[in-house]
């Protein structure tokens, strides 16, 4: 085991250091670089070779669809078919591969992506519109996934342990309990090839995340980053190079670029797959493992859904910091995160003063392209999220009452620019109910703190959860009762987003997830293995 783990933290060094400047350069700098590189054509890589196909699908950013990140390779069923006969290829030497040069090939990897880390996060942010600060955050995200899971595997020392039994037996049959004299190794085995499917929003630290625990843990993969309605290719590129250039072997890590609906179908019906780790709506996870089921595979699913996140605000609490905390979580990356927050609810006493707040903070969020230091909320990823917003405005118009926002900005870019909004509705309103993925917020008042946990919890997701209030008794109760995997009390910084890789976890309860752990922890690697006792006769 080499050392501890620490946390990459980029901007915060950058700013104790006095350097913020530096920080800024660098930034635009690496933006002006990475956009002189846009527009090439990328193959895709089957086995460590690179493959072309007939059709194409061209990518262009949400900041302004003028810009042509690249075009890519639209892979079909052969094409899926032969990553998955590369991968299972590949899978017993890599399989075998001792777990310590394992951990070492992803430390290099992480090594080398903080060499180029405003690099990734300059095309990170032309690709799907954050903001430089939510960039550098997710590059370094990623950095912590690849060095985070080295420590822990080695920490666990491969998760194998050894055992000896002592005895001998009179008897010339056995039976249960019997003395025997043998060794016995329990040890945690990789399934072998698995299908990681990454969701537009985070397409570096998650897409990192999910492929550095499949491969660290001897599994291969074949890797699809999101690819027709919002794509990042560039980003899971960068991610294919960066692996292979680290030391992992050709066949092990497959690049695919495919419509979902393509990828899905092959996956979940090619008996090589042994296992599927995605991270999306609840929709297309769910359909996913009933394919899989429906077909016959026993494949292994690890899968981070859809969230409708809460948040409770006491008569006792902070205003100020829960105003901060509430408008960041709920805004930031135009609340396009499954860990966004989305429903408020807040004591009576205290709604319009509270609510002012926020409305206050959401006036001072800079709209806009978010390649610009000042802005703080960039564009939709597309279309059909700028359809998902003006259909929701248009039913809070009818059945709520909009407090703030509700319109699209016109920036002169040509792309999906809106307000935040925020609404006041009840609780049976379907804005409460849906995962929206856009900058909604609805507010609704309550009395009693047991009243406000039974509404947070009256969702079939679990996700994150925050609760501001002065009162330790009523933090411990909320902490006792709230149904989620991810949650913060007083958190100024922001009440539902912002997990830290090794300090916190990120896990899903109810229909947001499916294994009950969660990535960034100590418990994320077994996922990605099947336990086996082994004896040995002395």
């Amino acid at each position: 085991m080499k050392g501890k783990f620490t946390n990459e933290s980029t901007y915060k060094g950058f700013l104790e250091s006095g350097k913020e400047e530096e920080f800024d350069r660098l930034f635009d700098q690496a933006a002006e670089q990475a956009r002189k590189a846009f527009g090439a054509e990328h193959p895709l890589y089957i086995g460590g070779a690179p493959v072309t196909t007939a059709e194409k699908i061209v990518e262009r950013s949400p900041i302004d669809s003028a810009i042509v990140i690249g075009t890519f390779q639209k892979a079909g069923q052969p094409q899926i078919s032969s990553a998955i006969k590369a991968a299972q290829g590949a899978f017993l030497e890599w399989s075998q591969t001792d777990y310590k040069i394992r951990a070492s090939i992803f430390r290099k990897a992480a090594g080398t992506l903080s060499q180029r880390k405003f690099e990734i996060a300059a095309i990170l942010s032309y690709e799907n519109g954050k903001t430089r600060y939510e960039s550098i955050g997710e590059v370094d995200e990623g950095i912590d996934f690849m060095r985070y899971y080295a420590y822990e595997i080695e920490n666990n020392r491969g998760f194998a342990r050894k055992k000896s039994l002592h005895g001998k037996s009179t008897h010339t049959t056995g039976f249960q309990g019997a003395p025997s004299s043998e060794k016995v190794t329990v040890s945690l085995r990789p399934y072998g090839v698995f299908a990681v499917i990454a969701p537009f929003n985070f397409p570096i630290s998650i897409s990192i995340g999910m492929s550095t625990g499949t491969l660290m843990t001897g599994n291969t993969v074949v890797f699809k980053p999101s690819s027709t309605d919002n794509p990042a290719m560039l980003s899971g590129l960068k991610i294919y190079q960066l692996f292979r250039d680290a030391g992992v072997p050709s066949g092990a890590f497959n690049y695919i670029t495919s419509p979902g609906s393509a990828f899905g179908e092959e996956i979940t019906r090619n008996q090589l797959i042994r296992g599927v780790a995605f991270t999306g709506s609840r929709a297309v996870g769910t359909e996913l493992m009933r394919s899989s089921i429906a077909s016959g595979q026993h494949a292994q699913f690890i899968v981070e859904m859809s969230g409708k996140n809460p948040a409770i605000v006491c008569k006792s609490a902070d205003l100020d910091a829960a105003a901060n905390g509430i408008a960041s979580a709920a805004f930031g990356y135009c609340g396009q995160k499954c860990s966004a927050l989305s429903r408020l609810y807040v004591h009576e006493s205290i709604k319009e003063a509270l609510t002012a707040k926020i409305i206050e903070k959401a006036r001072g969020m800079k709209i806009g392209n978010p390649m610009s230091k000042e802005v703080y909320i960039g564009p939709l990823i597309g279309e059909k999220a700028k359809k998902r917003y003006m259909e929701s405005i248009a039913i809070a118009r009818q059945t709520a009452r909009i407090l703030y926002g509700g319109s699209e900005v016109r920036t002169g870019l040509k792309g999906c620019y809106v307000e935040p909004a925020i609404i006041e509705a009840r609780h049976d309103n379907q804005l409460v109910k849906s995962e929206l993925f856009v900058p909604i917020l609805t507010i609704e008042s309550f009395k009693t703190l047991d009243e406000a946990i039974r509404l947070a919890n009256d969702t079939e997701f679990g996700l994150t959860a925050g609760f501001y209030s002065k009162k330790r008794s009523e933090v411990k109760e909320f902490i006792s009762k709230i149904e989620a995997g991810v949650v913060y009390t007083n958190r100024e910084a922001s009440a539902t987003t912002g997990a830290m890789v090794g300090i916190h976890t990120f896990v899903g309860w109810k229909a947001s997830g499916l294994t009950g752990k969660g990535t960034g922890s100590r418990f994320y690697l077994p996922q990605f293995m099947r336990e086996q006792s082994v004896s040995e006769m002395a």
